[in-house]
């Protein structure tokens, strides 16, 4: 394989992104050093605006898999992709409108806290240490996967670009907190947008325009995008992107500690809310950009495929090679392209950072040490932030096992993300479900998912179902290479060509549908929870919905919860609702006087901080 060595200039501009994230985070250590609380530093004192926490959502879960990974799911199996178009959407509205407003009015800081206000405290341990795990998982695969593909194009250095992501993050991170992540993520998903942009204006002039490269791709299939097969083990089609894809994207944002992290550090919910659709429509540039991409250098290597030709080893390689290619007499633009799939890695690592240091600091280190100083739950938490930067930067090493980029990711927080998915779906929507169901229902879910996951790692699904699109190599420049024997597989049980051949995409709804029908099993079995032992504050009035027309059908379907507290329920703030909570899961009633909170506005009908400000700061 060809290597095309970076330049001088390519270095500076791929420096500079490093060097403007560490100052961002020494900034904010600097400003905000007379602010040493640990609510300060894990959610930014609560008083974020919702311009930078959009682009700081987007930069997080748009990260070097999308950069590197979506171009070539594109270039490879064709533009259907860009039906997660409706996948976002779907996820969006569902998580500001379902369940944003439970976790902004509550005043949590960790989304585990609804757990044992809901259920009890071994329910929230458990789905703490998944979310721990899982999040370690996902973020070795996004610091080594670009790392390796960058290397084996570019002469990158490997070991020298993932050490480095992980000490720039972890230094950003432990010094200016959520506030640094934040406005770090902001700046780098400019970068990202500036690298996408140059990739498609200079390779849409170099393969004739962009009407050529539609027409380009219709010719070569990459625009057949709506397929609606309901056949669930094929790869990509109209229903396992949009459906498939709604459980596992709702999986990240809907109940992921990083995303609502982001969303309660808001000054208000109405700027929660705002956040998400505004980040919404940054997923969809990312998105569009991707797709575009992967056209573009369809187009230009229609008829040398560098892959099958044996010019680079992997599919992930591709982005980083047409770069290469399209940029060779132009210093500085590689790095620039660097530059944006690092800034996704950056990003992703930071964002998981700080989010698992505040699961751990609110889940286990204060249920340990209630009453520690502000001063040491800082010092605390900024140790924290270093461990973690360590074992993501050291999980790194494993991910290279994992196999396609973006395949791995999305499996991996299918697989922990869907029976997360559920299990907040049954403390949201059913009452009656007690902690036997909850506990049972996750341990269901993510046994299932594992199982599908880990089969059909072992035995991947055949052509037939994956449906690579033809790739040509008719005018690639004989090499030396030299053809290897065919593999000898071993021979495939029953199951491999059935339940291991399932989309990855579905592995989210596996785990989530599992979940819920366990828990819901396992809670007649083992007795339903009382309603009146249920806190109106912690259930999601979904069923108002649908029986708006009558007071018996709500009072039925709230299975004994006091309903009619509804009205209370929209004018709380988030620390008396909390509080309430408390109050109900200690004493196992729901009768407390809940009166109207100031944090509550009336005038815009949202809620604010300001009432949990003053109670912190006691």
């Amino acid at each position: 394989m060809e290597v095309k060595n970076f330049a001088v200039w390519d270095y500076v501009v791929f420096a500079a992104l490093f060097v403007v994230s560490s100052g961002i985070g020494v900034f904010f250590a600097i400003k905000e050093r007379k602010k040493a609380t640990s609510a300060e530093f894990l959610v930014g004192g609560r008083q974020m605006s919702f311009g930078p926490v959009a682009l700081s959502l987007t930069a997080s879960f748009m990260s070097a898999v999308t950069v590197l990974g979506t171009p070539a799911e594109v270039y490879r199996f064709g533009a259907s992709f860009i039906l997660f178009f409706i996948a976002y959407g779907f996820v969006i509205i569902f998580t500001s409108e379902f369940f944003l407003p439970v976790f902004y009015r509550s005043g949590i800081t960790s989304t585990y806290e609804y757990l044992e206000l809901r259920f009890n405290k071994p329910v929230r341990y458990a789905a703490t240490v998944i979310y721990i795990v899982q999040t370690i998982l996902y973020t070795g695969v996004v610091v080594y996967a670009p790392a390796l593909a960058l290397n084996q194009v570019t002469g990158f250095d490997l070991w020298g670009s993932v050490f480095a992501t992980g000490i720039v993050c972890t230094f950003y991170c432990t010094l200016g907190g959520l506030k640094a992540v934040v406005w770090t993520d902001a700046f780098q998903m400019l970068v990202m947008i500036v690298g996408f942009l140059t990739v498609l204006i200079q390779g849409s002039i170099e393969t004739g325009g962009f009407h050529n490269v539609l027409e380009q791709a219709a010719n070569g299939s990459r625009l057949q995008i709506a397929d609606f097969d309901v056949d669930p083990l094929r790869r990509h089609t109209f229903w396992t992107i949009s459906v498939g894809g709604t459980f596992t994207w709702l999986g990240i944002y809907g109940v992921n500690q990083s995303t609502i992290q982001r969303c309660i550090s808001c000054k208000t919910e109405k700027h929660a809310k705002l956040a998400l659709y505004f980040n919404l429509l940054g997923l969809w540039i990312i998105l569009v950009c991707a797709v575009f991409s992967g056209l573009i250098m369809y187009s230009y290597f229609k008829d040398c495929d560098p892959w099958t030709s044996g010019m680079i080893s992997a599919p992930d390689q591709l982005m980083p090679y047409f770069v290469m290619e399209l940029f060779h007499k132009m210093p500085g633009l590689p790095g620039l392209f660097v530059a944006c799939a690092f800034s996704g890695t950056l990003s992703t690592v930071a964002a998981s950072i700080n989010a698992l240091a505040t699961v751990t600091f609110e889940d286990f280190v204060k249920s340990c040490f209630p009453h520690l100083s502000d001063k040491t739950s800082t010092w605390t938490s900024k140790g924290l932030c270093l461990l973690f930067g360590i074992l993501c930067t050291s999980m790194a090493v494993l991910a290279s096992l994992l196999g396609s980029v973006i395949q791995a990711a999305l499996s991996i927080l299918g697989m922990c993300g869907g029976p997360m998915l559920g299990l907040f779906s049954l403390g949201l929507m059913f009452p009656f479900v007690n902690w036997k169901g909850a506990l049972g229902g996750l341990l269901t879910g993510i046994t299932l998912s594992f199982w599908v996951a880990i089969g059909a790692f072992v035995y991947p699904a055949p052509d037939s179902k994956s449906r690579p699109l033809p790739l040509s190599t008719e005018q690639c420049v004989p090499t030396n290479l030299t053809t290897s024997a065919p593999s000898v597989f071993p021979s495939r049980p029953e199951l491999a060509d059935t339940w291991y051949s399932l989309s990855y995409l579905y592995y989210s709804a596996v785990g989530c549908v599992g979940c819920i029908l366990a828990g819901l099993l396992i809670s007649f079995v083992t007795g339903l929870q009382r309603g009146e032992d249920t806190n109106p504050l912690l259930i999601r009035p979904v069923c108002n919905l649908f029986c708006f027309w009558s007071e018996k059908y709500k009072t039925l379907c709230w299975c004994g919860v006091r309903h009619d507290q509804g009205p209370e329920q929209d004018n709380l703030d988030g620390s008396t609702w909390k509080h309430a909570a408390e109050s109900v899961f200690q004493n196992g009633l729901g009768r407390e006087s809940l009166t109207h909170a100031p944090g509550y506005n009336p005038k815009d009908k949202s809620y604010d901080n300001m009432a949990l400000e003053k109670i912190t700061h006691f």
